[in-house]
């Protein structure tokens, strides 16, 4: 699969931070978004455009982002005064996106590569803002508003990271390997196998890599290929359901539903697969979904249940995993797990999580770990406490055998 590039989906962007005046629709009463002039070099010269707009609210807090659509004005109202220059502004009707919007969130502009816009709008200081100005690569104190060009965007290669932002904002990521259909078609037949079936499959097909040498790259090249399988799968099989068809709209509307539900689980138990392989791989013994207090089941209990549950067992030597592919405030939820283990792991592929919520996890004492190549979108001092994976993998390995296993 080609990585493409972030003009595939934006041509150009600009971003800047909401003052009391743009977001607060009582001040603000011709609903304008301010200090408009660098847009020109998005929107133009006419005297007026409506532009078809799709408008969204993004929060760590809410798991789908509110979204509406409807239209900017784009309008100089200057146009009839020839022996004055332009004078351009920008226009937003009342939408449940600009109800949402306070002072401080994130706004970014983007132009479509149908000329329409999206108009995002990021709680400020969330995860969910640093990760649209990484993807961006936005000026965090830039005033103002800042412009991305074709040609700066063109430069933006997607990497796994891009991927994932871009379908937060429903931006539908294109990837897929026909040359595999055919095999998966005898394989699978006309039906998805199960994750753990497909996961295994995945593995089948890369063949070169080292995962006990590299497990930070190993895993990110099997969730990867995972990706592109099943990306190629699914076009096909639902290819097959749209063409013939559905009796009644509400089918319809449960397929849509179905597809959406496999694509969010399926990721998380991708990554749980994957590791419970690498750590077979390199000889550490987990138990993996095994049950501590209550009902609590951890994702990874190392060396294993066994050993947790026997009180003679030295504490500072057994290890606790969560494994969550996206965290967002789920996070939290690893630290009723395993009683027994105070200091807790937590594995994820969520980039550029906010400085908040890292120092929370650390004063909660949540070690999170990231496959290396996502490093570079954290801050340079979060950088200097995530833990890669390789390292994860030597902690446990260095208990293991102070364990005598």
């Amino acid at each position: 699969m080609k990585s493409g590039h972030l003009s595939d989906y934006f041509r150009q962007v600009a971003w800047k931070h909401l003052t009391a005046v743009d977001a607060d629709q009582h001040r603000s009463h011709q609903h304008e978004f301010g200090g408009v002039g660098k847009l020109r070099e998005l929107l133009g010269d006419d005297d007026r455009r409506n532009i078809s707009t799709t408008f969204i609210y993004l929060t760590d807090d809410d798991p789908e982002p509110l979204r509406e659509q409807a239209w900017l004005s784009w309008y100089d109202t200057r146009r009839k005064q020839a022996h004055r220059g332009p004078e351009y502004r920008l226009y937003f009707p009342d939408t449940v996106v600009s109800d949402n919007a306070t002072e401080g969130d994130l706004l970014i502009i983007g132009v479509r590569p149908d000329d329409t816009l999206m108009a995002i709008i990021a709680e400020g200081g969330s995860t969910i803002a640093g990760q649209l100005l990484w993807l961006f690569g936005a000026d965090k104190k830039h005033p103002g508003y800042s412009v991305k060009g074709e040609i700066e965007t063109d430069q933006l290669r997607l990497e796994f990271a891009s991927r994932f932002i871009l379908e937060e904002l429903g931006v539908e990521v294109q990837g897929a390997d026909e040359n595999y259909l055919d095999q998966m078609a005898q394989r699978f037949g006309s039906v998805f196998p199960s994750t753990r079936e497909f996961s295994d499959y995945a593995r089948e097909t890369l063949c070169d890599i080292d995962l006990a040498g590299d497990p930070d790259g190993g895993l990110m090249a099997l969730l990867e290929r995972e990706e592109v399988l099943f990306r190629t799968l699914e076009r096909h099989l639902i290819g097959d359901q749209l063409q013939a068809g559905f009796e009644e709209i509400d089918d319809f509307f449960k397929f849509s539903l179905s597809v959406q539900n496999r694509r969010k689980k399926r990721m998380g138990s991708a990554l749980e697969n994957h590791l419970e392989y690498l750590f077979q791989v390199v000889g550490i013994r987990a138990d993996r979904n095994p049950i501590t207090e209550g009902k609590t089941k951890p994702d990874f209990i190392f060396p294993g249940i066994n050993e947790y549950r026997n009180a003679g067992f030295p504490s500072d030597l057994l290890t606790m995993l969560g494994v969550k592919s996206t965290c967002k405030d789920r996070w939290r939820q690893v630290l009723v797990e395993a009683d027994r283990i105070p200091a807790k792991h937590l594995l994820t592929l969520e980039p550029s999580i906010s400085l908040t919520q890292t120092d929370e996890m650390r004063r909660q004492q949540l070690q999170l770990v990231l496959p290396a190549r996502l490093h570079a979108t954290y801050t340079t001092e979060q950088q200097s406490w995530i833990m890669p994976v390789s390292a994860m993998v030597d902690l446990l390995q260095e208990r293991q055998r102070a364990a005598g296993l």
